[in-house]
């Protein structure tokens, strides 16, 4: 491997465990509400760096990131261990999606619609993704619940995932347009994604 290619590959590697680190940190910010049979419900800043893992870093290592990120998390919260399996993945699609969207729908173009949307894409695909783990990992397959009730509790999990996936939508762009300014005038842009 040359020196080029060892360099970017270093880089990626340190801004991936940067990008985690983040995502744990964003995690712990956090406020828990009692939400019934399926756990609590987080209001949480996780998500923007799930998202913002995928547009700098691309889809790969994006969604290491965070899925690496938010099962870190999961084994800072006892109740939170048995999941982290399923987290590293359905967080991880968090970065994925974001990546895809960013990086072959809009090309890697900084641009704030090209950042919301792959925001947007990546919010809808894991909430999507959450509430049904939900309906059937955690009411059916845990509780023993029946399914209408396990959808019945799956509901009161809505609008802590909407303030979530809102919450990325809004700031994601927003830190991902000043970040790429900051890597673009330290002449890092182009080894990233």
């Amino acid at each position: 491997m040359n020196e080029s290619k060892q360099k970017k590959l270093v880089l990626k590697l340190c801004v991936t465990a940067l990008m985690a680190a983040l995502v744990v940190v964003t995690s712990w910010a956090q406020v828990k509400v009692p939400a019934g049979p399926l756990g609590d419900q987080r209001f949480h800043l996780g998500n923007v760096m799930c998202a913002l893992s995928g547009i700098l870093l691309g889809p790969g290592w994006g969604g290491l990131a965070s899925g690496l990120g938010s099962l870190l998390y999961d084994l800072t919260d006892p109740g939170r261990i048995a999941e982290l399996v399923i987290t590293f993945v359905t967080k991880g699609l968090y970065g994925v999606v974001s990546g895809l969207v960013f990086w072959k729908g809009f090309k890697g173009r900084y641009t704030y619609p090209a950042l919301t949307v792959s925001t947007l894409c990546a919010a809808v695909a894991y909430i999507a993704i959450y509430l049904g783990k939900n309906v059937v990992y955690n009411g059916l397959l845990m509780q023993g619940l029946t399914l209408p009730a396990a959808v019945t509790a799956m509901t009161l999990k809505i609008p802590s995932s909407l303030f979530n996936g809102v919450v990325a939508v809004v700031f994601a762009p927003i830190i991902g347009l000043a970040l790429y300014k900051a890597l673009k005038a330290a002449h890092l842009d182009r080894l990233l994604a």
